[in-house]
């Protein structure tokens, strides 16, 4: 693989420990603000939020600029908005800080998904995503980990200076091995928003907002239902991201290749573990070692479906798929912004600690629904579009009829 997916891969681990490690400092940053749980956990709300306004946002803006140039600018960002979150003195600027961030995490993976999969041959682009994707990934063994231990040992503050830090050796990165001359400029924006007509990039992405989101209606209280459901000691969070970031690497890692293979029958597999995992979370985070294997579980689970995820909107947008990709990026973290505040929603209710995995099961289950009616629909648009050839011309020869199939 080329040596410039290193590159985009320690931009993601910067960009995934950001994002991430609040799961892990959650308890420190309330009591440090003196506000509630569920009112921290707006620090990952917003940082959605953030993600969904600026992916495309940014995206358009960046239009006249090749792709290597506005990855560097986004890291530049990057390292501003994590700076002001680490040196915020009240709640409202450190959520300032982490909307700054968060306007550059959709534009970074859904350009360098773009960067990506132009670094290899057709075949092996689902595998090149999973590697660039990778860095997200191992931000939650070591990255979300180390952050929890400076949070503790520390404050939670060392840890955005620490993010900051990341920025900058990611900013590097992308300067020294990005090559220029594959990092193309975007498609005109028209040509850009163009390729939303097509309801399958609609359909795509609701998967997305449904499927992922509903990781983070569990992982955004991890913290605070470890210790108060299953009992483990604080420090334990520590090993417990770690655990569920290695999850996820396998996961990734193992979906990529499969998807390259057959996109859809992947995340079908992928949805359908992340579902059951989510509804049993609910029974056994009782339990130490129940709730440590189902942990790991979530983790395999809901990161085998970004892969697929992730194709199936650039195979649906392939003749402009830069504002769509991104778009899709902005979908995945819509979904995480409401699952937490659905979340959230529920422990305020007074349904526990635990309450926020049937939401994130519930949540999976439709995204399900969602990819088998937009299979059968492909399906059923191919085979119109065979009849009509054999019987001759039409406006449904008109449309065009994209390369993913079930």
């Amino acid at each position: 693989m080329p040596l410039a997916l290193l590159a985009l891969a320690i931009g993601a681990f910067g960009i995934g420990t950001t994002e991430f490690a609040v799961m892990g400092l959650l308890p420190d940053m309330a009591a440090g603000f003196d506000v509630s749980i569920p009112l921290a956990g707006y620090a990952t709300t917003l940082y959605a939020l953030g993600v969904v306004i600026g992916a495309p946002l940014m995206t358009a803006l960046g239009t006249r600029f090749t792709r290597k140039q506005m990855l560097m600018l986004l890291m530049g960002l990057f390292i501003v908005g994590n700076l002001l979150t680490a040196v915020a003195p009240n709640f409202g600027i450190m959520l300032a800080g982490r909307i700054v961030a968060a306007f550059t995490h959709g534009a970074f993976f859904g350009i360098g998904a773009l960067v990506a999969a132009d670094l290899v041959a057709p075949q092996k682009r689902a595998t090149a995503l999973s590697l660039m994707f990778s860095g997200l990934t191992v931000a939650n063994v070591v990255g979300v980990p180390a952050g929890t231990m400076l949070s503790q040992h520390v404050d939670w503050r060392t840890t955005f200076y620490a993010i900051t830090a990341l920025g900058g050796i990611g900013l590097l990165g992308i300067v020294k091995l990005v090559p220029a001359q594959r990092a193309k400029a975007s498609s005109p924006l028209g040509s850009e928003l163009a390729v939303f007509r097509n309801p399958q990039v609609g359909l795509a992405m609701l998967m997305t907002i449904l499927g992922f989101g509903g990781v983070f209606a569990a992982v955004t209280y991890l913290a605070s239902m470890m210790a108060e459901v299953t009992g483990f000691a604080p420090s334990s969070v520590i090993w417990l991201t770690a655990l569920f970031g290695l999850g996820m690497v396998g996961g990734n890692l193992v979906s990529g290749r499969f998807t390259d293979r057959a996109m859809m029958p992947m995340l079908y597999v992928s949805l359908t573990g992340l579902a059951l995992s989510l509804a049993a979370f609910t029974f056994t985070a009782h339990d130490k070692i129940a709730a440590t294997v189902t942990l790991a579980l979530i983790g395999i689970f809901g990161f085998a479906t970004v892969p697929p995820l992730q194709k199936r909107v650039m195979d649906q947008a392939a003749s402009a798929p830069t504002l769509a990709s991104a778009g899709n990026i902005a979908a995945f973290n819509f979904g995480n912004a409401l699952a937490a505040w659905l979340g959230g929603i529920v422990i305020s209710a007074g349904l526990g600690y635990t309450a926020p995995n049937w939401v994130g099961a519930l949540m999976t289950v439709a995204a399900l629904g969602v990819a088998i009616f937009a299979s059968a629909l492909e399906r059923r648009h191919a085979g119109r579009g065979q009849v009509v050839a054999a019987g001759g011309p039409s406006v449904l020869a008109d449309e065009p009829i994209s390369a993913a199939h079930a």
